[in-house]
């Protein structure tokens, strides 16, 4: 059994056949499939799809890249959208110094408020964190930081999500940073890039870091594996992300499918 626990199923790129990506999926194996929202209108599809399609669920949640339409009423809307059954996340947030629509203080602060909603609805976080260039690792230790923080308020209040509280979404740090996020009990997002090239370090993650901290997914339509490298990526494909984990832990395929999926199911509470 295989989990998705990133597309974007509701972007336009699917509007021809999306019917059909989620049916190749389900023959692939994938079981679950996590679709997070980048705006209030994303979240608002997000939802409708989740609606229509049994083995789809939601995040909803305001983008670092999207913060334009962020206001006083954002956080009550969101918070509204949430209690829908089929949610299970607020996401994607967090920092993006490498596009840097907002200023780092406009996101720092957007960030803190979107998780102190998914602390008050007990729903774990779906975290984009992008650097403004790879020896730029200031997003991820900002990022980090202000995690800590969170997960530190968590602990004061008792809430059970101190043990599952987010993942690292597409994760593009160094070892240093992933272990940092281990210790927070925060999950490391695979993906596609596991099956590039020059992914040297983000091999070695998967190799170093415990299995039991690890998670699959697409990005769908983003960041297409190796063999399907610069077409559209879908869900089906998170079959080549856990054959190369496998590849890269020396594990079976079916340790790292059952694995993964269990950590899905502890993360989002399904």
């Amino acid at each position: 059994m295989l989990v998705d626990t990133h597309c974007h199923l509701n972007f336009e790129s699917f509007d021809l056949d999306r019917g059909a990506v989620i049916e190749r999926a389900l023959q692939a194996g994938v079981v679950r499939i996590v679709n997070p929202a980048v705006d209030l209108q994303t979240s608002k599809s997000a939802i409708a799809l989740a609606e229509s399609f049994e083995e789809v669920f939601a995040a909803v949640g305001i983008h670092p890249n999207e913060l334009a339409e962020w206001d006083d009423e954002s956080l009550s809307e969101l918070s509204r959208l949430a209690e829908h059954p089929k949610v299970v996340a607020i996401g994607e947030i967090g920092l993006d110094y490498y596009r840097e629509r907002s200023s780092r203080e406009i996101q720092k602060s957007v960030f803190k408020a979107q998780l102190d909603l998914a602390r008050k609805l007990n729903l774990p976080v779906i975290i984009h964190t992008r650097n403004a260039s790879q020896e730029d690792g200031k997003a991820m230790d900002d990022a980090l930081s202000i995690l800590s923080d969170w997960i530190e308020s968590l602990t004061e209040c008792n809430s059970e999500l101190k043990t599952r509280p987010g993942v690292l979404h597409s994760f593009s740090g160094d070892l240093r940073s992933a272990n940092k996020a281990v210790q927070m009990n925060i999950y490391i997002g695979v993906g596609g890039p596991i099956t590039f090239k020059k992914a040297d370090t983000l091999r070695e993650i998967v190799f170093s870091i415990s299995i039991e901290h690890q998670l699959t997914e697409t990005d769908a339509p983003f960041l297409t594996p190796h063999p399907y490298r610069g077409k559209r990526n879908e869900p089906a494909y998170v079959h080549y992300i856990a054959e190369k984990m496998s590849q890269v832990r020396g594990q079976t395929y079916d340790q790292v499918a059952e694995a993964t999926y269990h950590n899905a199911k502890r993360l989002f509470n399904w």
